[in-house]
């Protein structure tokens, strides 16, 4: 098989000149989007170098930003939708026609802003407030805090006790307090095979290796999980998002969450339940951490239902857990800012936080009325409130040539490679998220460009022989 083979310089470092070559071959397109560059030990070979300057030559171009490696898989060129394999974490900058289906945010809506001035316009003239806000306060959070967020969490239909929460700079900072206080590193966990990016992040950071299990329609294969128990060790704890799995939508059936619960005690692992992907209670399963409470920890946030800058999120633990995850918290950072919580305690305790979820999940409820319709003749997954829509390619169809032939057309989505786990191959899938079009209008041509592109896929040139 032909691989890429580039011309190096005679002189300089040579790892520094196979990344520069790199680059170079990008912007040339001579390396396209999404191609897996040649594995490292045949390049070494053909380049007559050592496999250490190759390996350290990725690592360069990864860094540079030209290229992403995934463990066990190999090493990528980057999408033309993205420039970091973290980008769908964080906001890119807006840009004129640019329609950005890539992050799972929430829909925008001038009462975000609106109810934050009125709230820290309050908070500025309460002496009380302000004093506590410049004092050291507790790691779990301050009791009235967590009063108030266990009440709110009660309304929406997520019943727990201010005793159980601890207060979280967000779900992505839950997930991470979960994984420091349950695993050590080189401990092993296991999620879906597809799962959010943020917890494989958080594992690599905690140096923990990350079992995938497989699933179906009705979500993670408990069978699969229970050979993988019954193979090696347990894992430490699973991973899942029983509502709704991120990427796919798919639910955790019921008895697949009963099943879940009885291996947990059976081999003596850890359930982390993530619910940031908020959906109304009527598409929402029976809790795990209500199945399990002596195993569960869950994951909350305010970032889907008010506004993903607030920053404040909560994680139920059971008893034996809480010190321990408050001493995780406070070697971290401490606490999370009073005055910040302070404000989402005054925001979900006001009429404007009822009406916003109300328009939230109407607004929702039409986005994937709308995908659905366009996109009719395709096999899509998703919950008829959520966030995201899973788009499963007709056959022969490549997501890097359909990401790209669509960042042409100013329209970014995310394809199925940072929800992999491990060294699975990536489905030829797309994640598109309707709640992060700034309009209906805007997600419709998105959505019909989108339609358009399924119908006549893009010729893609040759590029080896």
């Amino acid at each position: 098989m032909t691989i890429w083979v580039p011309q190096l310089a005679a002189r300089g470092i040579r790892y520094r000149n196979l990344a520069e070559a790199i680059a170079d071959a990008i912007r040339r397109g001579e390396l396209a989007p999404g191609a897996k560059l040649p594995p490292q030990r045949r390049l070494a070979d053909r380049l007559r170098v050592t496999v250490g300057t190759v390996t350290r030559a990725y690592a360069e171009a990864e860094r540079q930003g030209w290229v992403v490696a995934r463990v066990g898989s190999g090493t990528y060129v980057r999408g033309a939708e993205t420039s970091s394999s973290q980008d769908f974490l964080a906001s890119r900058p807006v840009e004129a026609g640019i329609i950005d289906l890539s992050l799972s945010l929430p829909p925008p809506h001038p009462m975000r802003a609106a109810t934050l001035g009125r709230v820290l316009r309050e908070m500025a003239d309460n002496d009380l407030v302000l004093h506590r806000a410049v004092e050291y306060q507790s790691d779990r959070g301050v009791a009235a805090h967590r009063e108030r967020l266990a009440a709110w969490m009660t309304e929406l239909g997520m019943p727990v006790d201010a005793e159980e929460l601890l207060v979280t700079q967000g779900g992505q900072h839950g997930i991470s307090l979960a994984l420091h206080a349950l695993a050590r590193p080189g401990e092993r966990i296991a999620a879906d095979v597809l799962t959010y990016p943020g917890l494989i992040s958080a594992a690599r950071q905690a140096h923990l290796k990350v079992a995938g299990v497989t699933m179906d329609d009705q979500g993670m294969d408990m069978d699969a999980l229970a050979r993988l128990c019954a193979q090696q060790q347990p894992p430490r704890l699973v991973y899942v998002t029983p509502d709704q799995n991120n990427p796919t939508g798919t639910p955790l059936s019921e008895a697949r969450r009963e099943r879940l619960v009885t291996l947990a005690r059976r081999h003596d692992f850890w359930i982390v339940e993530d619910g940031v992907q908020y959906l109304p209670e009527s598409e929402r399963g029976t809790p795990l951490y209500r199945l399990a409470p002596e195993r569960t920890l869950f994951i909350f946030s305010t970032s889907k239902v008010l506004a993903g800058g607030l920053r404040i999120g909560t994680l139920v633990a059971p008893p034996m857990l809480r010190e321990r995850l408050g001493a995780t918290l406070r070697a971290q950072n401490w606490m999370v800012p009073p005055l910040m919580v302070e404000a989402v305690c005054r925001w979900v305790t006001s009429d404007d936080s009822r009406a916003l979820l109300d328009w939230l999940i109407e607004e929702l409820g039409a986005r994937q009325s709308l995908a659905r319709d366009c996109l009719a003749n395709y096999s899509v997954s998703g919950r008829p409130h959520g966030n995201n829509l899973w788009l499963p390619l007709p056959e022969g169809l490549r997501s890097a040539e359909l990401m790209e032939a669509l960042a042409q057309r100013h329209i970014l989505v995310s394809s199925a490679e940072p929800f992999c786990v491990g060294s699975e191959p990536a489905p030829q899938a797309l994640r598109l998220c309707l709640s992060a079009a700034p309009s209906r209008e805007a997600l419709a041509r998105a959505l019909e460009t989108i339609a358009e592109l399924l119908a006549e896929p893009p010729a893609t040139p040759w590029r080896t022989l």
